[in-house]
């Protein structure tokens, strides 16, 4: 298929990379430029990779840099024609998706929403999980791309629910993360050795797949911006969500301690000062 990317970031590099060894002929956009994949095209905008594109897929930061990309200045729209497909693999606002679904929708082009889990690691083997929310005619024509980045589909439902599902997911992950951060430090305090007590975990029912397959070098800011979207969403849906805007707090900290670049698991760093207490390098 002829597919025009949108974005080389932590996952979107190895992503194409995947999909050029599969056969696909990719022509590939990114906001900085100078990153390249062997094997695809590199276009100097977003309008431009998607000419002549059947699939437009993106991969971005948030949800602005998915508006941006598609209907901004030399944004992707201007050279969609009837028939094309977005599928966006971002993490962002699922309202924003219904909307920019339907603003594409009167070009008789698709929006699937297919944000993943499985990890920088997971993009590099091409074993990664996607979240689909969509039509199920314009899923079923993206098959042979999902096939050739990961290893899984689970359709939640029409277009933003995927979105509304990859929330879901990483509302857990952050708040069972946070949990085993803060069972650490306080143990630590408390004289417990925190390598017994991840030993405890493992062999008992608090053990967990956050834990034991925490995604690396998946940036806190990254994190953060997921956790004030889910908020976001819970704010539109009159949901309340005191436990997650609880860890928010946490992340807000992490951040403003310097940490935002680090991976996620920097809470920690931010639970250690306040008990004045080390914690890493004896716990996995």
């Amino acid at each position: 298929m002829r597919v025009a990317f949108l974005g080389l970031g932590i996952m979107g590099q190895s992503m194409v990379s995947n999909l050029v060894k599969a056969g696909h002929e990719v022509t590939v956009w990114n906001r900085t430029p100078g990153k390249l994949v062997e094997g695809a095209a590199v276009a100097p905008t977003p309008a431009a990779a998607a000419q002549g594109a059947e699939v437009v897929w993106l991969c971005v930061s948030d949800t602005d840099a998915v508006e941006e990309s598609i209907f901004g200045k030399d944004g992707a729209e201007s050279s969609l024609s009837e028939g094309v497909i977005i599928a966006d693999s971002s993490t962002i606002s699922p309202s924003a998706t219904l909307k920019f679904a339907e603003k594409v929708a009167a070009k008789g082009v698709a929006w699937v929403d297919a944000p993943m889990t499985g990890s920088k690691i997971g993009a590099r083997d091409g074993t990664l999980v996607f979240i689909v929310g969509g039509a199920e005619q314009d899923i079923e024509r993206l098959k042979p791309l999902f096939a050739a980045m990961g290893k899984k589909i689970f359709r939640m439902g029409e277009t933003g629910k995927g979105q509304a599902t990859k929330l879901a997911m990483n509302l857990q992950i952050a708040m069972i993360y946070e949990g085993f951060a803060e069972a650490l430090t306080l143990a630590t305090k408390l004289g417990v050795d925190s390598q017994q007590l991840v030993s405890l975990i493992e062999a008992t029912m608090v053990r967990s797949g956050v834990v034991e397959y925490k995604a690396p070098n998946f940036p806190l800011r990254l994190m953060h911006k997921d956790i004030l979207l889910t908020l976001e969403a819970a704010k539109e849906a009159r949901v309340k969500l005191p436990g997650l805007q609880t860890v928010e707090e946490i992340y807000e900290l992490a951040t403003e301690d310097g940490n935002k670049d680090l991976d996620y698991a920097a809470t920690l760093t931010l639970l250690e000062k306040w008990a004045g207490v080390q914690v890493k390098g004896k716990a996995a």
